[in-house]
Order: C-alpha cells, then sequence, then structure tokens
C-alpha cells in the first residue's frame, strides 16, 4: 500500500456525510418498518423475522420513550406526551402481533406517520 492510497483510506470517512439524529432516527425507523412489511408479508414462515423486528421496533420505542422523559429534553411537553403514548401503544400491541392476535399494520402506520414527520411530510 503506498501513500496516496493510506491518506485516501484515512480521508475517506472524514468525508462522509455527517448524520443529524434526525437523520439517524429516521435511517433507523425506516430499516425496521421495512423488515416488518417484508416479514409480515411472508407469512408463518416469515415469523421468526417478523418477531425480531418487532423486538427491535419496541426496543427503539423504548429509547425514544427515555429520551423524551428526560429532564432535559427539550421537545414541547405535548409533543412528548404524544411520544410516550406511542411508545406505550406499541409496547402493548406488540405483544399482541407477537401472540398472533393482531397484525402489525397499526405498527407500520405508526412508524410510517413518524417518518413522514422526521421528513418535514405530511
Amino acid at each position: 500500500m503506498n501513500a496516496l492510497s493510506q491518506a485516501h483510506r484515512a480521508y475517506s470517512a472524514a468525508s462522509a456525510p455527517t448524520r443529524t439524529t434526525r437523520g439517524t432516527e429516521y435511517e433507523a425507523i425506516a430499516r425496521i418498518t421495512t423488515r416488518i412489511r417484508t416479514a409480515e408479508a411472508k407469512g408463518a414462515p416469515g415469523f421468526a423475522a417478523l418477531a425480531d423486528a418487532l423486538s427491535d421496533n419496541r426496543k427503539l420505542w423504548t429509547i425514544f420513550a427515555i429520551d423524551v422523559a428526560d429532564k432535559g429534553n427539550a421537545l414541547p411537553p405535548e409533543l412528548k406526551a404524544r411520544i410516550l403514548y406511542l411508545a406505550e401503544f406499541t409496547n402493548h400491541y406488540t405483544s399482541k402481533v407477537l401472540a398472533r392476535q393482531a397484525t402489525s399494520e397499526p405498527l407500520l402506520e405508526i412508524n410510517t406517520a413518524i417518518l413522514r414527520g422526521l421528513r418535514g411530510g405530511t
């Protein structure tokens, strides 16, 4: 490896775009939402993948709840309350999906709505 290729490798990481918190949240929700949708479309054979994606979705919403419950969180109180409600709903409803008593559609709708909000769309 010559000096030019070493320099290129060393600085290529620095030239990667910096992600914002909003962008990171968007990417995480989008990936999990895609995994849920793909697994659910497979029906019974996709249940293990669905359970895994739902577990990650539940963890993500738990992280959101912990973040908005922090006293240092600057979001408006009404938005914090809505996020906490959605986290609680997601946790409860995920149990129904895992028990095969419901589909994941409401969870997908919630995530999609959050994605639109993070993107700034309607």
